[in-house]
């Protein structure tokens, strides 16, 4: 009779014991693609997060053929995997979630409607499928519709329970994942959105951030765009007279002020990765998913997917340069040449005498050990 109740007592514990374990994420209701299951996560010293650059959907200004055939259910499909088992996921939102309205005035200039990203706020749920905590709004698109397409998208983001940050309205963002409470900000020099040009305001933003999270993450759009700036130079960078930031003065005082990790997107193709006092910063994720509206021809069209682990106090331990490439006819798929995590091993070895991390041909990315 003991050992009955002994063998009873030890299954109801085990039984009980499972149901509170943490998860990664909650998927969205009705997920538009295959269905997503929830990922059991293992208690751990290290963090997961995987990131990438510019995401835009496609848009529904100024008519649907600016839309993806599928609704963009499809978008993410091959990446499922990476995205979805991360402890945390990021990317940069090219774009409002806004069904209609019409762009900001100064923005008719424009020749091509196209590159006006207005994307069905339904997208918002293919955005939660594919696993994403953290989406940046700091960029150059956020303010394409002006304040209804920025107050729909927070809506929606936050409907969503996606964390986002980077209008004036919206700075910053904390946030508690499976026990370790984050900090995130963004920045850009774009109007509407939190500088990137005024370096000590933004020290002042994170330094805030820091003395209540265990881990900030900060996102800049910034840099020139195009195949002409895939280099991270040592000064201010111009483009098209505009001024896009001094990255290096930027992410260097990012980090000095508290920044644990740094996603950097914006110039639409990828650029050098450098380890700064133990601290991982990526100047330029590239495009990752953009239908439309954005070139994807040559370097363009590398869409590199970033895996990195860190330790709780923020510490880089490793990472991955996971490979992609994309067209506007298939879309995203899998590079088994390894082909973006080459270019972007490449342009560190030329841009930085000591990044102080090494990237493999395959895409590993080590730190390296100095005296």
């Amino acid at each position: 009779m003991k050992t009955r109740l002994i063998l009873f007592l030890s299954a109801f514990i085990v039984i009980t014991g499972c149901r509170n374990l943490p998860e990664k994420k909650a998927i969205a209701e009705n997920p538009v693609t295959e269905t997503a299951k929830p990922v059991i996560k293992p208690i751990s010293d290290t963090i997961n997060i995987a990131a990438v650059g510019d995401i835009m959907l496609g848009s529904s200004y100024p008519d649907s053929t600016f839309l993806p055939p599928d609704s963009a259910r499809n978008s993410f499909k091959y990446a499922l995997e990476d995205l979805r088992k991360a402890d945390l996921t990021f990317g940069n939102l090219e774009g409002v979630l806004l069904d209609t309205g019409a762009p900001v005035g100064y923005k008719l200039r424009f020749k091509n409607k196209g590159y006006l990203f207005r994307m069905p706020t339904n997208y918002g749920g293919i955005f939660k499928d594919a696993g994403f905590d953290v989406l940046s709004v700091g960029n150059n698109h956020s303010n394409d519709f002006d304040r209804p397409g920025r107050k729909s998208t927070i809506k929606i983001l936050d409907s969503l329970g996606i964390n986002t940050a980077g209008f004036k309205s919206h700075p910053s963002k904390k946030f508690t994942l499976n026990g370790v409470r984050y900090g995130f900000c963004a920045f850009s020099p774009n109007g509407q959105t939190v500088s990137l040009l005024e370096i000590a305001a933004a020290k002042n933003l994170i330094q805030q951030l820091k003395a209540n999270s265990d881990i900030v993450i900060v996102s800049f759009h910034g840099g020139g765009e195009g195949t002409e700036y895939e280099h991270v130079p040592a000064d201010t960078e111009i483009f098209k007279g505009e001024n896009r930031g001094n990255l290096r003065a930027f992410t260097h005082a990012a980090v000095d002020a508290g920044a644990d990790v740094i996603f950097g997107h914006g110039p639409h193709v990828s650029r050098a990765m450098e380890l700064y006092k133990n601290r991982l910063i990526a100047y330029s994720l590239g495009n990752f998913v953009t239908y439309k509206g954005v070139s994807v021809s040559g370097v363009c069209g590398l869409a590199p997917l970033l895996k990195l682990r860190i330790n709780k106090k923020g510490e880089f331990l490793d990472g991955r340069l996971i490979s992609y490439i994309q067209n506007h006819q298939t879309g995203l798929r899998p590079d088994a040449l390894n082909r973006t995590a080459f270019r972007i091993k490449t342009l560190t070895e030329a841009d930085f005498i000591q990044p102080g991390l090494s990237i493999s041909d395959s895409g590993a990315i080590t730190p390296l050990v100095t005296n």
